[in-house]
C-alpha cells in the first residue's frame, strides 16, 4: 500500500493543515441542514478531495465507506448513448461530468436530478445525523465543464436544492461562472508549506511507527527534509536501525 493511502487522514480532527477550514467543516457536520452547495477550489495535492471524504464521513458515518464503482449509460436526446463512470455509495455519488465530453450538460442534470429524488428521507439510512435527510453529489473538475453544462448545473442546483447537495471541486475557480460561485460557499484549499510537509511529516510518521527518537534527532531530521524539498528533491530518506 502507498504511503499517501495509507496515512491518509480519515477523520477531520486528524487533517494537519489548515485548522481554520477544519473547524467550518466541523461546524457542517454537527448541523448537516446547514450545508451548502461548496465549492472547494486550490492546486493539485492540497488535500481537496481528502476534505470532502472525511466531512461526508463525519455526517453519515462509516456508510460512506462501502463505496461501488458504476459504469451508467445515458441517452441524450438526439438518441446518442453515453457512458460515464461513478463512485457511490448509499448517500453520495462521485463523478467527473467532463468525461462525457460535450455532452456533459445532460449527464450532470440526469445524476442530480436521480440523487435528488432518491434522497434519504429515512432517518434509518443515516447512521449518523439522522438530520441529513439529502444526499450529496461531488463533481470533480467542474471548471473543465462547459459553459452550457456549468449554466445548466446552475439551473439544476436551485431546482433540487433540497433533496441534494453539490460539492464542486476545481483547481480554477476563475474557468467557473459566477452564476455557479455565487450560489456556493467557496473554501479555498492552498498547498501546504515546505515546511508544514516536512514538519507533519516527521511527527506523524515517527508517531505513528512508534519510534522514539529524540527531539534533537527529530529537529535535525526536519532540517534535512526541509532542504530536500526545498530544492526539489522529493524522495525522502530515513535512517531506520
Amino acid at each position: 500500500m502507498l504511503w499517501v493511502d495509507k496515512y491518509r487522514p480519515k477523520t477531520l480532527h486528524q487533517l494537519s493543515y489548515h485548522p481554520e477550514i477544519t473547524v467550518r467543516l466541523e461546524r457542517f457536520a454537527a448541523d448537516p441542514e446547514s450545508l451548502p452547495h461548496i465549492l472547494v477550489y486550490g492546486p493539485p495535492g492540497s488535500g481537496k478531495k481528502t476534505r470532502v471524504t472525511t466531512l461526508l464521513r463525519a455526517i453519515y458515518g462509516n456508510g460512506i465507506e462501502k463505496l461501488r464503482l458504476d459504469s451508467r449509460t445515458f441517452t441524450t436526446p438526439t438518441g446518442k448513448s453515453v457512458e460515464v463512470k461513478l463512485i457511490s455509495s448509499n448517500h453520495h455519488v462521485e463523478m467527473s461530468p467532463g468525461d462525457a465530453g460535450l455532452n456533459d450538460r445532460f449527464v450532470v442534470q440526469e445524476v442530480i436530478k436521480e440523487m435528488a429524488s432518491n434522497r434519504n428521507l429515512n432517518a434509518a439510512t443515516t447512521s449518523k445525523n439522522s438530520s441529513a435527510d439529502y444526499k450529496v453529489v461531488v463533481l470533480v473538475a467542474v471548471d473543465q465543464l462547459t459553459k452550457q453544462a456549468q449554466a445548466a448545473l446552475r439551473r439544476t442546483m436551485e431546482k433540487y436544492a433540497v433533496g441534494c447537495r453539490l460539492i464542486l471541486l476545481c483547481n480554477n475557480p476563475s474557468k467557473v461562472i459566477d452564476p455557479v460561485r455565487s450560489r456556493c460557499l467557496g473554501i479555498r484549499i492552498a498547498a501546504p508549506s515546505h515546511d508544514d510537509v516536512s514538519y507533519n511529516f516527521v511527527k506523524f510518521y515517527l508517531l505513528s511507527q512508534q519510534i522514539n527518537i529524540p527531539d534533537v534527532y527529530t529537529a535535525f531530521h526536519r532540517s534535512v527534509m526541509y532542504y530536500k524539498i526545498l530544492h526539489g528533491k522529493r524522495m525522502l530518506h530515513f535512517p531506520m536501525s
